[in-house]
């Protein structure tokens, strides 16, 4: 295969099913193609199986599972920092742990709160 095809193919195993069913439709419009004839049957369902392996998921919670009380000052500024909140409601969602301090995060910055809670000395898990 080109360089080019294997670049494309690369792309297209990251594609969640519901960008692939727009992909689809898309290509459909685009070309004046239907993606349904019997001809391509046999060869789209090949090509659903993998797509199922390989998503992932992509949106992650941060959960703050344990503040050790010599920590919780450290924690308390990071999570603000992290969420936005002032400092009676950081302090809140600190004390209250486990809790939720934020969702629908992308995965790197699911994992970057991750360390930074952790570096600060909380216990945090990603869900």
């Amino acid at each position: 295969m080109s360089e080019r095809i294997t670049k494309i193919v690369e792309e297209l195993k990251e594609l969640t099913l519901l960008e692939a069913s727009e992909l689809v439709s898309q290509i459909e419009e685009t070309f004046g193609v239907d993606a349904s004839a019997s001809v391509g049957g046999p060869a789209m369902v090949m090509a659903a199986a993998p797509a199922e392996e390989v998503e992932e998921k992509t949106e992650f919670n941060v959960m703050l599972d344990e503040v050790p009380a010599d920590k919780k000052i450290a924690v308390l500024k990071v999570v603000r920092t992290l969420t936005g909140l002032g400092l009676k409601e950081a302090k809140e969602l600190v004390e209250s742990a486990p809790k939720q301090v934020q969702e629908g995060l992308a995965k790197e910055a699911a994992e970057d709160a991750k360390k930074q809670i952790e570096t600060a000395g909380g216990k945090v898990s990603l869900t």
